[in-house]
């Protein structure tokens, strides 16, 4: 990839997803909110849907002021909302004539131990992180199978791989998103479209940021590179992904854990 700085605009460069209209569910803050600065910084025109307006409308207006550009959106919503999340879609469909990359990145945990998890706790995790992620692509689907392109992305975990003690409801939805990122991959691959998964390590975010020293100590410890990952490392593996690098990739699952899966 070539030179990526962001300042004040956006740089003179080669733009990777020029005039490429986006949708980022969870866009608003950590993982998702630097996917879309990285998107908008390579031309894109980003619609982001989360369910926390305050944040959200505090992104919108840092990316208007930061790129001086109005090609960033808001919508607020749940992705289990499914009427909603379809009306949202039709809506930026009217908006912009079309929807070239979808990156499902609404997630939530809720940990506890199997025996001291409630069904509901269960079900919440799935609804949300793996029912969501159905939901919005089924809808944007429609609009890509029509124009025989597009590129989803959806955002897995590294406890979705291999599992991890106290998470056994964000581990199923992780892992059902990589079945779900496979099967739709085989669905729609004759239609020029790709559907791909990352599978990111412990990144620095603000969940990782609240555990206690001894404990991100003994997972740096199981790092192979020595450190926690950032949000753009991850956003750098999506950017690829979205981009026209990735045409002949799908269906596939990219770790961005520092080697902690080996």
């Amino acid at each position: 990839m070539g030179k990526f700085k962001i300042k004040g605009d956006i740089m003179k460069h080669n733009l990777k997803l020029q005039d490429k209209v986006c949708i980022v569910t969870g866009g608003a803050s950590g993982i998702g909110k630097k996917i879309s600065e990285y998107f908008l910084n390579e031309g894109a025109i980003v619609n982001i849907i989360d369910i926390n307006e305050d944040v959200a409308l505090n992104t919108i207006n840092e990316f208007k002021k930061k790129f001086k550009t109005k090609n960033i959106f808001f919508y607020k919503g749940s992705v289990t909302e499914e009427n909603l999340i379809e009306n949202i879609i039709d809506s930026i469909i009217k908006t912009h004539n079309k929807i070239d990359i979808l990156v499902n990145n609404a997630g939530i945990t809720s940990d506890n131990l199997v025996l001291r998890m409630s069904l509901e706790q269960f079900k919440k995790v799935i609804d949300i992180n793996l029912v969501g992620a159905f939901i919005c692509s089924k809808y944007v689907l429609k609009y890509m199978f029509k124009n025989k392109s597009g590129k989803i992305i959806n955002i897995s975990s590294i406890v979705g791989l291999h599992g991890n003690a106290g998470q056994s409801n964000y581990a199923a939805s992780k892992a059902g998103l990589i079945g779900l990122t496979k099967a739709l991959a085989k669905e729609f691959s004759s239609r020029n479209i790709t559907v791909n998964a990352i599978a990111p390590g412990y990144i620095e975010t603000e969940m990782t940021q609240k555990l206690p020293q001894d404990i991100k100590s003994k997972l740096i410890d199981a790092i192979p590179s020595g450190k926690l990952g950032l949000p753009e490392d991850v956003a750098k593996a999506a950017l690829f992904l979205a981009s026209d690098d990735s045409d002949y990739i799908t269906g596939t699952v990219l770790s961005v854990d520092g080697g902690m899966g080996i």
